[in-house]
């Protein structure tokens, strides 16, 4: 028994409205899904799960149009058991109990019932909190989606009877498949002569994101705006492209020369302390539909990596534009990075962060068998403390200065330094109290 609860009753009016082509085109069976081969596989455990019909409740947790719903829907044709559709955005604490009820009359039979909610994320905790006693005996299968990642917006309780599957953006040669497929089946645009280049199809795939969704519709809307000729045939170019998208010669392969090209060139100008040149590069990109959570991520690198501690507060402005990315997205979040670019460009500079990490990696991966020091190592046993760990360990708070003699290296690398600061910005402060630290320690025997 299939249902869907927040499905009305439909009027034959309503059932002549054509469907949207990302709609008429999604996939009845496994074998015609595309993406996630890392769990719906051969052999990989959601296929088999599915195909065993041994459900049991689990959240799909992924950006959209990678499949979440479409997965939900196969199982729904292949199980056995009764099928529920919940929109989080639509139903309240009333429709869960309604629905509950309906499960345990499926259950006094021995029918299963499984309750698939779209955007679970949206239901406050108390919405949640009513389906987990279902979840705990039985009563229902529980199938979430989820854009927001579980462990912040689920609650435990019932997060820990689910199995969370990660659902990956789709690869542009996942959304290509797509396209064309699109352009053959009968559902699709089969029936009709279409005319459009594969560079186009790469176009399109570019802009959507790993979201097929979104590819979909704006194949769609690119068609359907296309050059007719007197035979019907449509031709799809590069100018109807643009207009559906609302974007110009700006697209690019996002896995391609251009894209590291374009980061490369924000990244440097950052660098040269050049605002206008980086907020210029930041604008090439996000108009060419580059993902600004991608941007943000180079950005905070960046803050680590040429500024540090020269001015700490860099590295707070860019996490903080990352987390207005994720919250509002765009185009609002292009403000929010172009703030911490012009911050960035205008910081004082240093790069000793990274040439510490990298002198120290050095030596991590040259004497990987360094024993820790027994005066720092955990104690947490009688044997460990019989073998003398944690003897003699300081307890710089206890000190009057704060500040110990005790080695914390090992014996091999004693007096390696790998953290050499500049005078730059803030920095010069933390190279006079580094300094002081180390002629104390010199001072009391620590070198």
């Amino acid at each position: 028994m299939k249902r869907t609860y927040d499905e009305g009753t439909g009027s034959l009016f309503a059932r002549e409205v054509p469907q949207p082509l990302a709609e008429r085109l999604r996939p009845r069976t496994l074998d015609e899904y595309v993406g996630q081969g890392h769990l719906v596989g051969k052999g990989k455990i959601l296929r088999r799960l599915i195909e065993s019909d041994q459900i049991s409740s689990m959240i799909f947790w992924g950006p959209p149009g990678v499949g979440k719903t479409t997965l939900a829907r196969i199982i729904a044709g292949q199980t056995k058991a009764s099928f529920l559709t919940f929109s989080a955005v639509t139903s309240g604490i009333k429709d869960i109990r309604e629905v509950m009820g309906q499960a345990e009359k499926n259950r006094a039979y021995g029918e299963r019932t499984i309750v698939f909610v779209d955007e679970i994320h949206r239901f406050n905790k108390a919405q949640q909190d009513a389906f987990l006693p279902f979840v705990e005996r039985g009563s229902i299968i529980l199938i979430g989606a989820t854009t927001e990642n579980p462990s912040f917006e689920i609650n435990s309780a019932l997060l820990s009877r689910c199995k969370v599957f990660v659902l990956k953006a789709l690869s542009a040669d996942d959304i290509c498949a797509l396209l064309t497929h699109a352009l053959k089946d009968e559902r699709g645009f089969g029936h009709q002569v279409i005319h459009i280049a594969p560079d186009l199809l790469q176009l399109i795939a570019a802009f959507a994101n790993g979201d097929a969704r979104s590819a979909l519709s704006t194949l769609e809307m690119a068609v359907l705006n296309g050059e007719t000729d007197e035979r019907g045939a449509v031709t799809v170019t590069k100018e109807t492209i643009e207009q559906c998208t609302s974007k110009k010669s700006l697209l690019y392969d996002k896995k391609g020369e251009e894209h590291y090209n374009l980061i490369s060139a924000l990244h440097k100008s950052m660098r040269n302390s050049d605002p206008d040149a980086a907020v210029y590069w930041l604008a090439r990109m996000l108009e060419a539909g580059e993902d600004p959570l991608y941007i943000a991520r180079r950005v905070t690198r960046f803050a680590a990596e040429d500024v540090g501690l020269a001015d700490p507060r860099a590295l707070e402005i860019a996490v903080a534009a990352y987390q207005a990315c994720h919250f509002i997205g765009v185009p609002e979040c292009n403000v929010h990075l172009t703030e911490a670019v012009v911050y960035l460009s205008l910081a004082p500079k240093s790069n000793a962060m990274e040439t510490a990490y990298l002198s120290a990696r050095k030596d991590a991966i040259e004497h990987l068998a360094e024993p820790v020091p027994l005066v720092i190592r955990n104690a947490p046993t009688r044997l460990m403390k019989e073998l003398h760990y944690g003897e003699g360990y300081q307890y710089a708070h206890d000190a009057k200065d704060k500040l110990t003699n005790m080695q914390c290296m090992p014996d091999n690398l004693k007096g390696r330094t790998y953290y050499h600061p500049t005078e730059e910005g803030l920095e010069g402060r933390f190279k006079e109290r580094l300094a002081a630290i180390k002629a104390w320690k010199k001072a009391h025997g620590a070198e």
